[in-house]
């Protein structure tokens, strides 16, 4: 089997044999709040996320107000804003003069700050910040961006929703020329919470991602509600989780519906942890917990009479009856018996031991 690399973030390691790496996307969660951004970051860590990440957009630089104004949108989450997609993107553009003191609350927190950067002054502004990168669905065909955000040569995540193999096999080999450190994220970018959109998940995409990049990190991307479609991931081989984060549901804005919320999160880390557990290293043997099962519940050959030292063991001398002691003749080696000479007395009811004939 290809082993797959290994990346380090900060001081965690992510890798094939590594916890899961979970990212609490806080995102425009903020609400324009810095005290609501800083106490995100701590409900994130509290909840079990290791990196408490957000975006780094500004709306002049991310949407065309115009192109936005006359697009037809019918099943989009945004025909639900009350304001133009401009004006929202405006409203919960992130104050990258807070950059320094969110940094420093992750720091405080003993979480990974990292962020998603949508232009090239973000990235330049706050590079001597970041551990590594995540590179949003949206900009899997901006190629010369996502090659500066590489020429970092800081840890790159990109997902992969709304997008082909072939955009995929494009931006992985645009950023594996400068920067082999890169995580592919699984993603699919409907936002409506709908339930209906776990049919579109598509998890075994990573048992394809795995078959084309065996040597790279795999991970998930997610915005269905509850974490059935993490646990599923990881199980497919998924390192690196990222959901999006709040601290209420119910407020106004356009990430909060459908994120997962500290008690969510938390029910979620749980699961993930006990699923890493179960999951082990994929090589069979009798486990630990095992051993005396083996004793137990195996059958071994005992005799149904008293023998006599000297006997000639026949088929109608056995009985196959559990317990097996360790030492004892298995059903499988039956063969090995019949016909062969007893060295000692045997009572009637014990098991034949290995050195007995």
């Amino acid at each position: 089997m290809y082993k797959k690399s290994e990346i380090k973030i900060g001081e965690k390691w992510i890798g094939e044999l590594r916890p899961c790496y979970f990212i609490a996307d806080i995102a425009a969660n903020h609400d324009g709040n810095l005290q609501r951004a800083k106490d995100l970051i701590y409900l994130a860590k509290e909840s079990g996320a290791d990196c408490a990440k957000f975006q780094h957009f500004k709306a002049s630089k991310i949407v065309s107000d115009k192109g936005f104004k006359n697009l037809r949108q019918t099943n989009s989450h945004q025909t639900a804003w009350k304001k133009s997609v401009y004006e929202v993107y405006e409203q919960f553009e992130l104050n990258r003069e807070w950059n320094n003191e969110l940094a420093k609350t992750a720091i405080e927190a003993k979480i990974h700050f990292m962020t998603t950067p949508y232009d090239v002054e973000a990235v330049d502004e706050i590079n001597p910040l970041m551990y590594a990168w995540k590179i949003g669905s949206g900009d899997i065909t901006y190629l010369s961006f996502v090659e500066y955000v590489a020429r970092t040569n800081k840890p790159i995540m990109i997902a992969t929703g709304a997008s082909t193999l072939q955009d995929v096999e494009r931006v992985v080999n645009a950023i594996t020329k400068i920067n082999k450190k890169i995580i592919i994220m699984q993603c699919n970018t409907n936002y409506t919470g709908s339930m209906e959109n776990f049919k579109f998940i598509n998890l075994n995409v990573l048992k394809n991602y795995a078959m084309l990049y065996p040597e790279i990190i795999l991970g998930l991307s997610d915005h269905s509600s509850g974490h059935s479609t993490v646990l599923g991931a990881i199980a497919l081989g998924a390192r690196v989780i990222e959901k999006h984060f709040t601290d209420d549901n119910n407020r106004e804005g356009p990430d909060h519906s459908f994120a997962m919320n500290p008690q969510t999160w938390n029910e979620m880390i749980h699961r993930s942890r006990e699923l890493e557990a179960a999951l082990g290293d994929g090589i069979k043997r009798v486990e630990e917990n095992e051993k005396q099962t083996v004793v137990v519940q195996q059958r071994c050959l005992r005799v149904n009479k008293d023998l006599l030292v000297g006997h000639i063991i026949k088929s109608e001398d056995l009985d196959i009856l559990r317990p097996a002691p360790i030492d004892a003749y298995k059903p499988y080696q039956i063969n090995e018996l019949i016909g062969k000479k007893l060295k000692k007395k045997i009572e009637a009811g014990d098991p034949v031991i290995l050195g007995d004939i």
